[in-house]
């Protein structure tokens, strides 16, 4: 099915959050402005408008349909399915309005719910994103079991390469394996394995962490994800919070950490006061371009 969107001269950012790079559509004067798979996939593409590195996720800023909300966020993975959550751009386009609007605290809307965001420096972002989901359909897994290890293993039954995963999610599905290597880890290799794994009905996001200075207060995770739908990317704010509470539940470390992606850092608290989890970190701006039916231009 073709869709064409009347429009003319949308503004179109690029940006990214600690190395995720985002094309973001500011669609918030054009109502009739229908993103699809094509051009999700099209504008994505490393050969596309963002340049030889491309995106890792399309991102659509609408009117917020919740009246408590400031701006409400649609998200489009590279491959042209539109998903529920994103951790980093939920800071990027908090930041936008942030500073087109002089606030420092702004409410943001996702088909996950609502996500309340706090400028904590001149391009440092807090998103409160909630309450991990940890029941085993609110993942969701295709069949019951305790999520804070799941039955999914790498290699031989016997003697497998990895195994007893954490199961949690941030919005959306994220399956956490812990190594003592990450960088010595084929995470392109097994992330694609695991993503489309039969225990996870609506695909999963791998993680592959690793625990450092658990022990002196000062602890760090780490960490490299394969996004579904995207693949290898830079970092993974879903990801991240996904990873501390994985790691608090299975008694590897406390309750906040600094998680170190390719991308940059961002620190993960898991409140225990109301259980929500908060991550701040950084947010880039690169470039803004005119988007006009179908034409990027400078």
């Amino acid at each position: 099915m073709v869709h064409t969107a009347y429009i003319s001269f949308m503004k179109f950012y690029i940006m990214n959050g600690a190395g995720n790079r985002f094309g973001v559509f500011d669609a918030r004067d054009d109502a009739d402005f229908v993103m699809h798979e094509t051009l999700a996939v099209s504008t994505s593409a490393k050969n596309g408008p963002m340049g030889a590195l491309g995106a890792d996720q399309i991102i659509v800023m609408r009117k917020p349909k919740n009246p408590d909300a400031d701006i409400f966020m649609e998200i489009w993975n590279a491959q042209g399915f539109e998903v529920d959550a994103c951790g980093n751009a939920s800071r990027c386009i908090p930041w936008l309005i942030m500073v087109e609007q002089g606030q420092d605290k702004i409410v943001l809307e996702t088909n996950a719910g609502l996500l309340y965001t706090e400028r904590k420096g001149e391009t440092q972002i807090s998103v409160d994103m909630g309450k991990p989901r940890l029941e085993w359909d609110e993942i969701p897994l295709d069949e019951y079991m305790d999520t804070h290890i799941v039955d999914v293993k790498v290699g031989p039954i016997d003697d497998p390469v990895l195994c007893n995963p954490g199961a949690v999610s941030m919005g959306n599905p994220h399956c956490v394996f812990f190594v003592d290597d990450v960088d010595a880890t084929a995470v392109d290799k097994i992330g694609p394995m695991i993503e489309f794994h039969p225990l996870f009905p609506q695909q999963v996001n791998v993680g592959f962490a690793e625990i450092r200075n658990a022990a002196n207060g000062e602890a760090e995770i780490r960490l490299r994800v394969w996004e579904r739908g995207a693949g290898l990317t830079q970092a993974c704010g879903t990801g991240a919070c996904a990873a501390l509470v994985a790691a608090h539940r299975q008694k590897r470390i406390g309750r906040s950490a600094n998680v170190i992606m390719d991308g940059g850092v961002l620190h993960i608290e898991w409140r225990e006061s109301d259980d929500h989890v908060i991550k701040t970190g950084p947010v880039a701006f690169e470039s803004e371009l005119v988007y006009n039916n179908g034409r990027f231009s400078a």
